[in-house]
């Protein structure tokens, strides 16, 4: 893989709100629900979210920006290529540097490679420092669509494992395409442990819901009858239906809102339903033809638009 600030578009000086940005940006223009005839799309979906994965923890970010690691999470060499220093630590280019305290990365990379202890253990135990802990095994990609009602409505969700195991899942508040969740110690196997899961949410679209951030919009079919008397109407919600008061003389275009039958929000409560109003005419009723045909409305009702 690529170095990730390249492969996500970011300076390497990037805030972890605009790693989250641009991530989010290219992994709505990649997603594999969006580019089915496009495999290559799926690779560059791919590497995104690994350079995602890295950047946005920030000791990985660290290690990587100092060179103990390379792009895919793996132990990096600890010498630089071409000879004179240390990658993990600029200031010991051009030779060794310092033995002192100015460099303990110096120390951490042979007790690495010696086994040393710090104290002597070691053909360079004096040298002092930590050992660096035993690298994780390699974190594993999870892909989970999820129902446009379950993410509204935050519904459990099974997912199974590359290992054949199953885990539910509680989805979080404000849900959209593109948010990750960590699943710890899923991942690959390794000598300081296991790796993680991470699983990137897709939210598949709804025949008749259209989301509007925390909000969800609804066009509501009634009938002339029931617009110009009134009515009590049966209207879906994502909880199940429930029964609106539709006033009377109500015209299309009006909207009335259902609270809290909107998306979870990670500030905590839910969005509303907004439900549009919109008069469905029968086509070819003589009843209604004669009803208008002696009835006339005399209003300029269009005259805020100056005709």
């Amino acid at each position: 893989m690529a170095d990730p600030y390249s492969t996500l578009g970011v300076a390497k000086s990037a805030s972890e709100a605009e790693i989250k940005s641009a991530y989010r940006k290219l992994a709505k223009e990649l997603h594999p629900d969006k580019n089915k005839d496009n495999p290559k799309a799926a690779e560059k979906f791919s590497d995104v979210t690994k350079a995602y994965d890295l950047l946005s923890d920030k000791t990985k970010r660290g290690q990587f920006d100092r060179g103990e690691i390379d792009a895919e999470g793996n132990p990096a060499m600890p010498f630089g290529y071409g000879g004179g220093g240390f990658r993990g630590d600029p200031r010991a280019q051009g030779g060794f540097g310092g033995f002192g305290n100015e460099s303990s990365d110096f120390g951490d990379i042979f007790e690495g490679l010696f086994g040393g202890r710090g104290g002597g253990g070691g053909p360079f135990g004096g040298f002092g420092g930590r050992a660096a802990p035993p690298p994780k095994g390699a974190n594993v990609a999870y892909r989970l669509a999820v129902s446009f009602v379950d993410a509204a409505t935050q519904a459990p969700q099974r997912i199974t494992l590359a290992d054949g195991g199953t885990i539910d899942l509680k989805l979080p508040a404000g849900v959209e395409t593109g948010t990750q969740m960590r699943l710890a110690g899923k991942g690959q196997p390794g000598p300081g442990g296991n790796g993680d899961g991470i699983v990137t949410i897709s939210v598949k679209d709804h025949p008749f819901y259209v989301r509007e951030g925390a909000n969800i919009r609804l066009d509501l079919p009634v009938t002339l009858n029931e617009a110009v008397q009134g009515a009590k109407v049966k209207v879906p919600t994502v909880d199940g239906p429930v029964m609106l008061s539709i006033p009377a003389g109500s015209t299309s275009g009006k909207v009335m809102r259902l609270k809290g039958k909107g998306f979870s929000q990670k500030g905590g409560g839910r969005g509303d339903q907004l439900v549009r109003l919109l008069i469905d005419l029968p086509a070819g009723d003589a009843a209604l033809e004669k009803l208008v045909g002696e009835w006339t409305d005399s209003r300029a009702v269009r005259a805020d638009l100056g005709v």
